[in-house]
């Protein structure tokens, strides 16, 4: 099948560029932009299933009040004081101003004496907005707001930060604004020196730049259109999470390329030939790495979460356009520049012997269970870190210290109980009018549960079969201790309900309790699902039952090692309370699925050079010396790709970006060059049953046995 294709894309290679040019120019044209159906919202994400998300709902009915969005005006005096009587009328003044303003989805300020600090230094002033915290348009009144309220204090010495969750969404999608564009150009200027380095070429550098950048843009135009049309947010971060996939992965798919093509050309292939047996070989580890990536996103389809739900349709998309893309575009191109893709340098024509792969090729040929062991355990060693993770849920640490919302956030902190940026709210409905007493009874049941600051008194609907109880909490609402006191809660206000009488717990704290519940639960579904499907694949690509249950194994190792290296990071050495609940999902992404590439291009260049009549251990040598240089070189590029997404600033790419680049390099050095070729060399013969099992056949006419050895340059030397 391969083979026919390299022969029909070096056949007509404007032709293939040619559609791809047309598909991209009309698609791009009619679809709307991503970022008109992102969201960063993360409780918008979760299924009506939750309690969180039928308070919402319940709310909406009963107490339109409680379910319109709303953030607060943190009022402060610019040299920290307290706030004098002149000043809390000048607070006062603000919200008349802020009311008669009419902003556009502003439906009221709101202002009281009862707002004031305990420790006298603060105010709030309160901003209800015509709309749930869901809708995206309310974050348009955010930056008029602030304007007016700098208008309004101007010269009067206070200050007033906006903070809540419109003005922190409006803040996050900015930031993840300007974060895609630093990680497109940090990426786009890694990739093109690190090849340019690799191969000593310009062109080498920009084949990738060129071809991902026309995939970029199709794939962002296609998900935007899907998300339109189906109906579904995408999560804000997605832009610049498919910047450094398709990147990362594309460059991966493109190197493997160019590895294979150089390599025939020193073997003396003429170069439209090359490039068809570059696609015969390779092919097929592209293809089957495109379709273990596509099957482990296809499993997050059954997260809870619907934020992993909506990537799974972006990586889907992204991965198959991209692998058709490698199989075509990318050949059709390289078949018209020919060896002018290395130009100007001349090192193509010739190889140079290296002793760095060279003598690894022999330790793993002659000592396989040493170096199986010695890989083995550092990746051992790396996971224990994992067992002393803590997760944590704090939204308001995500953004930029820098931005408004997050300098209010500190603001109000600092002057209030750290519970009372969000309350949580307790609803009581019944078919018949709730009497006070039963409420009184609910009231002082949940003062009694540890973690409770304050309990308000209830609030009832005209026909009073309806109350909302707000309940002030110690902690912070995002804390892992607030999480854990709301869930207490709730269990209380159900004990406490009445005959006939339903109790919803609702509120950001328990929308993000109800997060945690719908992480762990989708631990436990969607990692046995992929790693079924890996499976799967695996035995189909290498018609074996045991290559890919020990490919699995290293892939289990490389995540937890990942894993482990995060939370030495982040909490040993960081000293962060723990790192983020969504970060065993992130690896799972990036580190098994994508890295998993660099294990096939292994196990299958180990394959070819069984199927050729090579021992055990000569295969595992031939396939380190010739795939290591390829997997070293594509691991220290996606890694670095990665890597810039820690530039950004924001702590949740900052992280991604520290844990995905340091699990590549994990799988690409350790796993793929050493661990998956000692235990192969182990195995024998067995590693392919109950497939083929090491009958030679022969070589192709045009792949003579006698290829120079694939080595790395000096350059690339330097790099890996």
């Amino acid at each position: 099948m391969f083979s026919r294709l390299g022969q029909l894309v070096t056949r007509r290679p404007w032709w293939v560029i040619a559609v791809w040019v047309i598909a991209v120019v009309v698609i791009v044209a009619v679809a709307p932009s991503l970022s008109s159906v992102s969201s960063s919202n993360e409780t918008s994400f979760l299924p009506s299933s939750y309690e969180s998300v039928q308070a919402q709902q319940f709310a909406e009915q009963k107490f339109p009040q409680n379910a319109e969005a709303a953030d607060v005006f943190v009022v402060k005096r610019t040299d920290g004081a307290k706030l004098t009587a002149a000043d809390q009328n000048r607070v006062a003044a603000l919200t008349m101003g802020l009311n008669k303003a009419g902003i556009n989805h502003v439906a009221a300020a709101v202002t009281s004496n009862a707002m004031l600090a305990p420790t006298g230094t603060a105010q709030i002033v309160s901003v209800v907005y015509k709309g749930s915290q869901t809708d995206r348009k309310l974050q348009n009144a955010v930056p008029l707001l602030r304007d007016k309220a700098s208008t309004l204090l101007a010269g009067s010495g206070l200050r007033a930060g906006l903070t809540g969750t419109v003005a922190m969404e409006s803040d996050t999608l900015k930031a993840f604004n300007a974060a895609q564009k630093t990680v497109a150009v940090v990426t786009i200027v890694l990739i093109v020196v690190l090849l340019g380095l690799i191969f000593r070429s310009p062109i080498a550098g920009l084949l990738p730049i060129a071809s991902i950048g026309l995939v970029f843009g199709l794939t962002t135009s296609v998900l935007a259109l899907l998300a339109k049309g189906v109906g579904f947010k995408v999560d804000a971060s997605i832009t610049s999470m498919l910047i450094v996939v398709l990147f990362g992965i594309g460059t991966d798919y493109i190197l493997f390329l160019l590895f294979r093509y150089r390599e025939q050309l020193r073997a003396g292939d003429e170069s439209r030939t090359a490039v068809m047996t570059s696609v015969h070989r390779v092919g097929q580890a592209i293809t089957s790495s495109g379709l273990v990536v596509m099957a482990a996103m296809a499993a997050l389809l059954l997260s809870h979460l619907k934020s992993f739900q909506t990537m799974a349709p972006a990586f889907i998309i992204a991965v198959a356009l991209m692998l058709l893309a490698s199989l075509t575009l990318v050949p059709a191109l390289l078949t018209l520049i020919g060896p002018k893709v290395f130009w100007p340098s001349k090192h193509w024509q010739t190889a140079s012997s290296n002793r760095v792969w060279e003598t690894l090729a022999g330790w793993i040929a002659r000592h396989p269970g040493r170096m199986a062991i010695a890989s083995g355990g550092v990746l051992v060693v790396l996971a224990c870190g994992a067992l002393f993770m803590h997760s944590s849920y704090d939204i308001t640490g995500q953004l930029p210290s820098n931005t408004k919302s997050a300098q209010a956030t500190r603001q109000l902190q600092s002057a209030y109980p750290a519970g009372a940026l969000s309350p949580t709210q307790v609803y009581v409905a019944g078919t018949q009018p709730l009497s006070q007493a039963g409420l009184a009874t609910i009231s002082t049941r949940l003062k009694s549960v540890a973690g409770v600051a304050a309990v308000a008194a209830p609030v009832l609907t005209t026909d009073g079969t309806a109350a909302s109880i707000n309940v002030s909490l110690v902690a912070a609402p995002y804390n892992t201790a607030a999480l854990n006191v709301v869930n207490r809660l709730k269990s209380v206000a159900h004990a406490a309900a009445g005959s006939g009488q339903r109790v919803l717990v609702g509120g950001q704290t328990m929308a993000y309790a109800d997060i945690r519940a719908a992480s762990t639960r989708d631990l436990r579904v969607v990692f046995p699902v992929a790693a079924l499907l890996i499976v799967l694949i695996l035995a189909l690509l290498l018609r074996s039952v045991i290559a890919p249950m020990y490919l699995l194994l290293g892939v289990v190792l490389g995540f937890a090692a990942t894993l482990g290296a995060s939370v030495i990071a982040f909490q040993g050495i960081g000293g962060h309370s723990g790192i983020l609940f969504m970060m065993p999902m992130i690896v799972y992404l990036f580190v098994v699925a994508v890295g998993t590439d660099y294990n096939i291009l292994l196990t299958t260049r180990l394959r070819e050079e069984v199927v050729d009549g090579a021992s055990p251990h000569d295969a595992a040598a031939m396939a380190v010396r010739h795939a290591g240089p390829t997997v070293a070189s594509a691991g220290v590029i996606l890694a670095g790709t990665f890597a810039s997404l820690m530039s950004t600033g924001i702590t949740l790419l900052s992280e991604i970006g520290f844990a995905v680049s340091v699990g590549i390099l994990l799988v690409a050095f350790v796993m793929a060059c050493v661990f998956v070729p000692s235990v192969a060399t182990l195995l024998g013969q067995w590693i392919w049953w109950p497939g083929h099992q090491g009958e030679p056949v022969a070589a192709s006419a045009s792949e003579p046995r006698t290829a120079p050895v694939e080595c790395l340059s000096p350059a690339e030397d330097a790099l890996v």
